[in-house]
């Protein structure tokens, strides 16, 4: 008897180790777990905090690149808010040249697939024509983003023009099948200049070869380094030998009679907008917090 009561005991001290055991595991486990769910809302909050900040960093970087756009316009075809945020204006002349949404039919390479209705559509005349520009407010730099597509010619020398700002060349002998290396694909040139006073961008027929064009442009206040570039490479042109810009004195009026002039592009902007996505990562930290500590 004495035998079977000291196994009986032993048994019993065994039993109350293992349950001992067992709720210091389930503490451990317990424990373990909260690290565990601790460490997840910390990484999850880390790397939410990551994309917003790059959300936020690539929305300042449009807002303010495209605040700085005086003037844009999408030659021959409707409006139209590019990738950068910039917003080109419906082509509304009537009276010089002539409208085409030819390139519609095509594909067009070298550019974001968004904003190839730029490319797609176009002005030409028969002979030489004039786009009037806004007067900047500021003196400074600019930068004057000029944009190209060949979209009927299938070889070089076909259609070759020279492009004047101010009565002075700035790309001569233009052939954009040439220099864009195909039909169908994008062609950008930058025009970057100091101004005291803009006055006027003409597009010059030479000889007998095909119509001058245009399929987009914008006039941008900065460096031409600020400029986004198209897909594969970007063309510059710097305007060499004297100013192209005149001063205000020398011209007799103003181009722009009895037209408002250049709304201001930061009076409508609204910096509210560059809190939300700090306001979205707040609203959603607590309750994704609670839910993991539920799990």
């Amino acid at each position: 008897m004495g035998m079977v009561r000291g196994l009986g005991c032993e048994h019993e001290i065994n039993l109350a180790k293992f349950r001992s055991n067992l709720v210091l595991f389930r503490c451990v486990e317990e424990y373990l777990d909260l690290r565990t769910k601790i460490f997840l809302v910390m990484m999850f909050c880390y790397y939410l905090f990551i994309c917003l900040l790059l959300f936020f960093e690539i929305q300042c970087e449009n807002v303010n690149f495209a605040n700085n756009v005086i003037y844009a316009i999408n030659c021959g075809g409707f409006y139209h808010k590019d990738i950068h945020g910039v917003e080109y204006e419906e082509d509304t002349e009537q009276t010089v040249g002539t409208t085409s949404d030819y390139g519609l039919q095509l594909n067009i390479l070298r550019t974001d697939p968004f904003d190839a209705v730029l490319y797609q559509t176009e002005r030409y005349h028969t002979d030489s024509f004039t786009y009037e520009l806004p007067l900047p407010k500021e003196d400074g730099e600019y930068t004057l983003v000029l944009k190209f597509c060949e979209v009927y010619f299938r070889a070089a020398g076909k259609k070759v023009f020279d492009v004047l700002l101010n009565g002075e060349i700035i790309i001569p002998n233009l052939d954009i099948f040439n220099e864009a290396k195909g039909t169908g694909i994008a062609y950008d040139r930058l025009i970057g200049f100091y101004v005291l006073f803009l006055r006027k961008k003409f597009l010059k027929k030479l000889g007998n070869r095909d119509n001058p064009k245009i399929n987009a442009f914008y006039l941008y206040r900065g460096p031409k380094t600020d400029i986004p570039k198209i897909v594969d490479e970007d063309f510059t042109e710097m305007s060499e030998g004297k100013d192209l810009i005149e001063e205000e004195e020398e011209i007799e009026k103003p181009i722009y009679i009895g037209e408002p002039t250049v709304k201001d592009p930061y009076a409508d902007q609204d910096t509210a907008q560059l809190l939300i996505p700090f306001l979205i990562a707040f609203a959603c930290f607590f309750p994704i917090v609670y839910c993991l500590c539920k799990i």
